[in-house]
């Protein structure tokens, strides 16, 4: 890996920095390996998960893969141009000092992908890195082998690797892979491995994106739809069976809703999935290690005293790891649901007095990476986003916001830090490189000792109020 660093390097440090020629064409090859290898994208993640549908895996690892590239390879070229700032003061300007930004590639970005969504999570971030004309290494998660060795077969074909490559391997990879001395690092996963990562990136001085999870909260105002709000919020719930990191944790629900949320959200579950077995369109969970890990979230809350509540009654078993929704009532702060990231098809259901009981309940936890609002009313609207901090938000629907090529993604403290996608993502894998060119007028020698009249004269012009 260090050889394959070197290489990279090497090549960015004789090559220099790419033109927009160069970046267009790198975006050109990572579009051309996801469209044509689109359908054993999606055999590969059914065969990872147990199953998964091929519709959602086109629709999530290939389609929304592609279009973050088409992006920035519309916009690239505009993004590069360079940045004018003013001058201050602007008496200089007058004498003809001029400052802007450069926007310059870092050098070569490590990308270490999650097994959620193995495509998505590396190639909607390369939109930005490639953009940027930034070099490559990828190490995708080991828990999805066959999705992980089609991608380092797919972009050997396209890239050479000096520009672009995958590393594939087991844990011990991957330690020695984030303590590589990057110029870039963006790490995808949860919280805990995060801070491994960061140590681990600290010891070069490499800096780090973190895309990480946490509980992300959905709030039913009281003035919600409840049917749409149900239809939207199971939306982002099952999406390949709520293993995402915006899915929606749990639900916030006015006192006295709890019961007609409840039947609102079945009755859209049995609309979406008649039925879990056999059933194309539900993912399975994606390992026996993580169904006994949701199970066990279960049956703790039930011997908690939770009523728990499966949406699909005719399964009384888990078949081929799929999780049936399961909705967690009359929860408490001590139930392991409440206090871990679910990353599963499980709804906690915690009820609320008031608007700004539900915005407290929020802020007395970690910053969420995703929260979703559901009313029609503006100023309540207002309120939330006035009232809480989070990665990103989506009102009235779920997920969405991480669809929009020109919003930046990402988490704030324990979900994450920096953020990519469009622009944002450009600028986060590039130097923002500041120039100054002084006037033909020497400026300077005002400044410079010995000090006498000129010096007292601008002192006294700067130091007051």
């Amino acid at each position: 890996m260090q050889d394959i660093l070197n290489l990279q390097r090497h090549a960015q440090q004789t090559e220099g920095t790419p033109g927009a020629a160069v970046r267009i064409d790198r975006l050109d090859r990572a579009i051309g390996i996801l469209v044509d290898h689109a359908r054993e994208i999606a055999e590969a993640l059914r065969e990872d998960f147990g199953h998964r549908s091929i519709e959602g895996s086109l629709i999530t690892d290939v389609a929304a893969s592609i279009e973050p590239l088409k992006h920035a390879r519309r916009h690239v070229r505009h993004w590069m141009r360079r940045e004018r700032r003013a001058v201050t003061p602007a008496a200089l300007a007058l004498l003809g000092a001029r400052a802007w930004v450069d926007y310059q590639p870092k050098g070569v970005v490590g990308v270490i992908a999650p097994w959620n969504f193995p495509f998505n999570l590396t190639f909607s971030p390369l939109a930005g890195i490639l953009a940027a004309g930034n070099r490559a290494m990828i190490k995708p998660s080991e828990f999805t082998p066959r999705s992980s060795a089609l991608m380092q077969s797919m972009v050997a074909k396209a890239f050479d690797p000096a520009e672009l490559t995958v590393v594939t391997g087991d844990q011990s990879v991957g330690e020695a892979f984030a303590a590589l001395p990057f110029d870039h690092l963006l790490f995808t996963g949860a919280t805990q491995v995060a801070k491994h990562v960061m140590r681990a990136a600290a010891a070069n001085l490499v800096p780090v994106t973190l895309e990480l999870g946490g509980k992300s909260p959905a709030i039913i105002g009281p003035d919600a739809d409840l049917d749409m709000a149900a239809d939207r919020l199971l939306f982002g719930k099952t999406l390949n069976a709520g293993q995402i990191c915006v899915a929606p944790d749990y639900a916030l629900v006015p006192r006295g809703k709890v019961d007609a949320f409840a039947a609102a959200l079945a009755r859209s579950f049995a609309r979406m999935y008649p039925s879990v077995r056999n059933n194309a369109a539900y993912t399975s969970v994606v390992n026996e290690h993580h169904l006994e890990r949701l199970q066990s979230y279960l049956s703790d809350a039930r011997e908690k005293g939770a009523s728990v509540r499966s949406l699909d009654a005719s399964i009384d078993m888990v078949e081929d790891r799929k999780l049936p929704l399961h909705l967690v009532l009359d929860v408490s702060d001590d139930m392991r649901v409440m206090q871990e990231e679910i990353f599963g098809p499980i709804l906690p259901v915690v009820s609320y007095g008031k608007l700004d009981d539900a915005l407290a309940y929020v802020n007395a936890r970690p910053r969420p990476l995703a929260l979703y609002y559901f009313g029609q009313d503006r100023a309540m609207q207002e309120a939330l986003l006035a009232g809480v901090v989070a990665g990103g938000i989506t009102i009235n629907d779920t997920v969405m916001h991480l669809t929009m090529d020109n919003l930046p993604f990402g988490g704030v403290g324990p979900s994450g830090m920096g953020s990519y996608h469009g622009f944002d993502g450009f600028r986060t894998f590039s130097h923002a490189r500041g120039v100054y060119r002084q006037a033909w007028l020497d400026v300077g020698k005002f400044l410079r000792p010995p000090y006498g009249k000129v010096v007292d004269a601008v002192l006294r012009a700067k130091l007051r109020r």
